[in-house]
């Protein structure tokens, strides 16, 4: 696929923490390089995280997928909440609370959007160790839009007991 063809890169974070969660992101992983338009160029170990919200809730098992995509960033936000319906997602306004599935555009190209339903590159990405350390083993050479070196990004984030999986 030429460089044209293949759109922008684009980069998905993964989570999820109830129904099998590994299980969940396999799955996700699958229905995202599946989509029309889309190409997976790569994924990122599995790594397991506390919760950031409720404390009354499994660990997190994160991910972290580069794709290059044709799909507009609001096409590909509905194609992402689909998956994430798809595979049970309940959204019951608990900010950070349990779920099956969460899939979030981190990065879309060099684009910086502020939207009501979208904000690119995702809020809070510098302060997240389980968004950094996977990007990072995927795309040690990133610089995120608007915030800089990933590299220095993620130097300065603690792992808060994020752990890869084997």
């Amino acid at each position: 696929m030429s460089t044209e063809a293949r759109g922008q890169i684009a980069y998905i974070g993964l989570g999820s923490n109830l129904a099998q969660p590994v299980e969940q992101i396999k799955a996700a992983r699958l229905a995202i390089a599946s989509l029309e338009s889309v190409e997976e160029l790569a994924f990122s170990s599995l790594y397991k995280s506390p919760p950031m919200g409720p404390p009354e809730q499994p660990d997190y098992v994160n991910a972290v997928m580069a794709i290059a995509t044709t799909l507009p960033p609001e096409s590909l936000l509905q194609c992402l909440q689909a998956i994430e319906n798809s595979q049970g997602r309940v959204r019951k306004g608990i900010r950070w609370g349990a779920r099956t599935l969460d899939l979030d555009i981190l990065l879309y190209g060099e684009m910086q959007i502020q939207l009501p339903h979208l904000t690119v590159p995702h809020e809070g990405i510098a302060e997240r160790a389980f968004v950094l350390y996977p990007l990072f083993e995927i795309a040690p050479e990133l610089t995120v839009p608007g915030l800089g070196s990933l590299a220095e990004l993620r130097d300065k984030c603690p792992r808060d007991g994020l752990e890869r999986i084997a």
